[in-house]
């Protein structure tokens, strides 16, 4: 499959952090080769061996792409800063070694940056394939982290996505070593109004066991909350100290139908205004902090 591009290309840089992925790692660059054939600027493929036990850095220098090589497995997101920080081009594309994204995909997204900071492959294609049990953890995280947001985001972690140097670097110190990469570099480049643009894509089956596991779920929750309170905490303390509030008019009113008045309503009510007063210090300590220069 080849996608039309209109606009002119500018140079870029592919980091493919790849962790034991000997089995997916050739068709996923031959792919991707095959895919960037007729691309005319200058781009360049860089895998990032992450400490892997099998032969993913041999067959992917094979190929004849560049393989930074990592001595311990630290985790995705500390591969893709590791690509990214020996990436040449100040335009950046992030993709998998598994074989799951569309490569085809990247000449699309690349020549939307410049209208835009980040595009983003979003897995809501004709053709996605993700397993039913991650579904409903899937669904119930980007509702969340769309609400917290303050807008739609039709997918919150994908792996395929073009950015510009500068964003990245710009939220480097917030980027989790883990899965969470690239929920973390949604979220902040939506909560500070970053021109963010969502391309629909496919995904496809991976070739190879998900490094994946259940407890990562959690791992996403509390990376969504923690970013949110980061950049506007009232998206959280506002709904969190109106469920006191609600807990102790409830229970008011329960005590004045049978004329005895709790301790109960008024430690509900004591504690909403305990969180909101938290949250409006922390929405204060998190706008002095996002001042320029601060």
């Amino acid at each position: 499959m080849t996608v039309e591009t209109t606009e002119a290309l500018a140079s870029f840089s592919v980091v493919i952090p790849a962790f034991n992925e000997e089995d997916g790692i050739v068709p996923a660059l031959r792919h991707l080769k095959d895919s960037l054939r007729s691309v005319t600027v200058p781009y360049e493929i860089i895998v990032v061996d992450d400490g892997s036990s099998d032969r993913t850095a041999e067959r992917a220098r094979a190929e004849g792409v560049e393989v930074l090589p990592m001595p311990v497995n630290r985790g995705y997101g500390a591969a893709l800063k590791a690509g990214i920080r020996k990436a040449r081009y100040d335009v950046l594309v992030i993709t998998d070694a598994d074989g799951t994204y569309p490569s085809e995909m990247i000449p699309k997204l690349v020549e939307q940056i410049g209208t835009y900071e980040m595009v983003v492959g979003a897995r809501v294609g004709a053709q996605v394939v993700i397993p039913w049990v991650r579904r409903p953890a899937k669904w119930f995280l980007g509702r969340l982290a769309s609400f917290l947001a303050g807008q739609r985001i039709p997918d919150l972690n994908s792996g395929l996505r073009a950015m510009r140097r500068d964003l990245v670097m710009r939220y480097e110190h917030l980027l989790p070593s883990g899965f969470s990469f690239t929920t973390t570099i949604t979220l902040s480049a939506l909560c500070r109004d970053h021109l963010v643009h969502y391309e629909t894509i496919d995904y496809h089956p991976r070739t190879g066991d998900s490094k994946i596991r259940p407890r990562h779920a959690f791992d996403f929750l509390l990376l969504i909350v923690r970013t949110i309170i980061y950049f506007n905490p009232l998206k959280v303390f506002l709904p969190a100290g109106f469920v006191f509030f609600l807990a102790g008019a409830g229970k008011l009113a329960y005590d004045l139908s049978i004329g005895n008045l709790s301790e109960g309503a008024i430690f509900s009510f004591l504690s909403a205004g305990l969180v909101w007063a938290v949250g409006l210090l922390s929405d204060q300590i998190s706008r002095v902090g996002m001042r320029p220069g601060a």
